[in-house]
């Protein structure tokens, strides 16, 4: 697997992953712009919008049926919060057919998406955008419906108050429900002038002939003053001395308790790998190790306090946050139960064993990656954002090169600075996820 990156025009970067490992192959492309709440629900509404036609396939049936063409093709809208980035626009897949031009097609239609939607007078049709902003609308009412990510949510929302992280990637209710097919005009001409672009194929063919493809889709890209002061604010300590408590109530039967954590100054000079190790020893829920981890394993096993706890890493954002499922009744023990098991990970009281467990999960999974080119690209695109050049390969080894004093390292700065426990209202007995 061979990786190359260049600027095919200002501000338009390429990032190929040549490989025949796959007889697929994936083509996204995404415009960065900054997160914030008065753009946020506009930016995720432009791909849907896009994606209902083009000047050459002005509906959803002749985009689809052009598709088919292409041997059963994909071109689906993509929205992303990377750290207090936005990305929006879209990921495609495709067979690569020896002798045949389906890169080419793919790449067209993926410009044509972008650049020639159907409009009439100039404007977007109203039809489509009322539509679409209709969709995103019962998506945003419905992330209530999944209890745990709402309460992973709302914590980000009352801990972050100041900080675009606290924005939703598909913005709020409010903001959506406001969007016109001319604002939205007007709002979609200015994104593709100033947005930085990052584009990532993987697959058979050579990095210069997806160049020349993407650069010959994209020629009539409209570039403006680009803004690149794009990226995301770390905020290394806490808001207060002890970390705030927020508590909401809602008709939940099984209560709901995130707590989120600063990884303080380890976020000046990040040692990615032992940053999560160190989540891995703690519990990824996406890890190997999740059954052997520290909080699996005091909290919800030997001493029975939640249904499920797991921790996650935002390293965009500087951020810890371990989530878990408990009897309300036990909210307090199980708090203070997390916060016991994290110092003492940041105590250096762990086994060698968990160690070497989350070394070799955290590589395994990396390695995993490389069987993946969905995993691949969106492995990159964060890659790309944070400016790191190393692959999951490398990033595979440096796990197994982690040490107990690189873990204690990583954990030393760490701090509580939000907790949201979410319960049912008092003499609710619904049992909710």
């Amino acid at each position: 697997m061979t990786r190359s990156r260049r600027e095919l025009l200002p501000g338009v970067f390429l990032t190929c992953l040549q490989t025949e490992k796959f007889k697929t192959g994936l083509l996204s492309l995404h415009l960065l712009t900054p997160l914030d709440r008065e753009t946020a629900a506009q930016n995720a509404l432009i791909p849907s919008v896009l994606r209902r036609g083009t000047v050459r396939y002005p509906d959803m049936g002749a985009l689809g049926a052009r598709l088919d063409e292409l041997y059963g093709a994909r071109l689906e809208p993509s929205v992303r919060k990377l750290g207090e980035i936005q990305a929006v626009g879209f990921v495609t897949d495709f067979v690569e057919v020896p002798g045949q031009d389906v890169l080419e097609d793919m790449a067209a239609l993926l410009g044509e998406a972008l650049l020639s939607p159907n409009t009439r007078g100039g404007l977007l049709l109203p039809r489509y955008v009322e539509s679409e902003r209709e969709k995103l609308l019962e998506d945003i009412r419905a992330r209530v419906n999944d209890r745990a990510e709402y309460a992973r949510q709302r914590l980000i929302e009352l801990m972050c108050p100041g900080e675009a992280y606290a924005v939703d990637g598909l913005g709020d209710e409010d903001a959506a429900g406001d969007i016109g097919y001319v604002a939205l005009t007007r709002h979609y001409k200015a994104l593709l002038a100033a947005s930085p672009i990052e584009i990532f194929y993987c697959g058979a063919a050579d990095a210069d002939r997806v160049a020349a493809a993407m650069k010959d889709a994209l020629a009539m890209l409209p570039r403006g003053e680009l803004n690149f002061d794009i990226g995301t604010d770390i905020r290394m300590n806490t808001v207060e001395d002890t970390a705030r408590v927020f508590t909401e109530e809602m008709d939940v039967g099984q209560g709901k308790l995130v707590l989120g954590y600063r990884l303080g100054d380890a976020m000046e000079d990040p040692d990615m790998a032992a940053l999560q190790v160190m989540n891995y020893i703690l519990g990824d829920p996406a890890g190997a190790s999740y059954v052997s981890s520290k909080l699996f394993l005091h909290v919800r096993e030997r001493q029975s306090l939640c249904y499920y706890v797991d921790s996650e890493l935002d390293l965009m954002k500087g951020l810890m946050i371990v989530a878990s499922g408990i009897d309300p009744a036990d909210h307090e023990k199980t708090m203070a139960e997390i916060g016991r098991q994290v110092q003492a990970v940041k105590d250096g009281d762990f086994t060698d064993g968990e160690l070497r467990t989350a070394r070799a999960g955290l590589s395994a999974r990396m390695l995993s990656l490389t069987d993946d080119p969905a995993r691949l690209e969106k492995f990159w695109l964060g890659q790309n954002v944070l400016g790191l050049d190393y692959g999951p390969e490398e990033l595979a080894a440096l796990a197994l090169d982690v040490t107990r004093e690189d873990v204690i390292r990583a954990a030393a700065g760490i701090e509580c600075d939000g907790v949201y426990f979410l319960r049912g209202a008092e003499g609710d007995d619904d049992e909710e996820n």
